[in-house]
């Protein structure tokens, strides 16, 4: 590796940089080893802490891993699906928290996307999608599920759906929708939600993917993502009308 002087700001966090940038541009490949602290401090000229410290850094973000014994030391890590998918899960999260991104964009992002995945899952599910997804509709309609558990079967029907592509790169993308989107989609709208209707639109999609049908299987979905979309706005609406009658109290 070729190293870059580093300048002011945060040492540590410069050379943390510096490393990572090595990681993604291929200059350093998952299970590369890295110099010692004290090789990686003489090639800085900075101190072992400082370079501990951007260690650190880079193993928060999961890009390296320490190995303890004879062949120890410190390793380039290949983060895995689901590493990067919690990054994109709390920056996802704090987006919507900040209204970064709004009920409408989000319902209309998750239509399409759905839409695409139901294309693949009628080609592609097996029965151990179908399974997951029948486990869920059973659970669903058990009337004692709290509204907690109602919207945690929810998200996890769709991620069986989701999974039914079996297409690695849209899993990776969906995982922020199904996660991430969706919980906060079910917080704002399970006043304004009936199970029954969800439960209904949950069966005709399994059962349009255990018959291969893709006209029925994407009426299904569009069916589901209007009536979500017409819960947000009822959701939206009963916001309005509460914020504006707490301004005038």
């Amino acid at each position: 590796m070729k190293y870059e002087p580093v300048v002011t700001e945060s040492v540590a966090k410069q050379i943390a940089e510096q490393i990572r940038r090595a990681i993604t541009n291929g200059t350093l490949k998952a299970d590369d080893k890295l110099p010692t602290e004290s090789e990686l401090a003489r090639q800085f000229n900075v101190s072992r802490p400082t370079i501990r410290e951007a260690l650190k850094r880079l193993a928060a973000k999961s890009l390296i891993r320490s190995r303890r014994g004879p062949a120890g030391g410190t390793f380039v890590r290949a983060p895995s699906t689901e590493d990067m998918s919690q990054d994109l899960i709390s920056s996802v999260a704090l987006m919507v928290s900040l209204s970064v991104f709004d009920l409408t964009e989000i319902a209309e992002t998750r239509h399409e996307l759905e839409r695409v995945c139901i294309r693949l899952a009628v080609k592609r599910r097996t029965e151990a999608e179908l399974s997951r997804m029948a486990t869920e509709i059973k659970l669903q309609k058990d009337e004692s599920l709290t509204d907690e558990e109602f919207c945690a079967s929810d998200v996890r029907f769709h991620r069986a759906l989701v999974d039914a592509t079996h297409n690695p790169v849209m899993q990776f993308q969906m995982f922020t929708v199904i996660e991430a989107l969706q919980p906060v989609e079910n917080m704002v709208i399970f006043r304004f939600r009936e199970r029954e209707k969800t439960i209904e639109q949950h069966e005709k999609i399994w059962r349009a993917l255990r018959a291969q049908d893709l006209e029925k299987a994407e009426k299904a979905i569009d069916e589901q993502m209007v009536y979500l979309r017409k819960s947000f706005s009822q959701a939206q609406e009963w916001r309005r009308k509460r914020d504006s009658a707490e301004t005038v109290a």
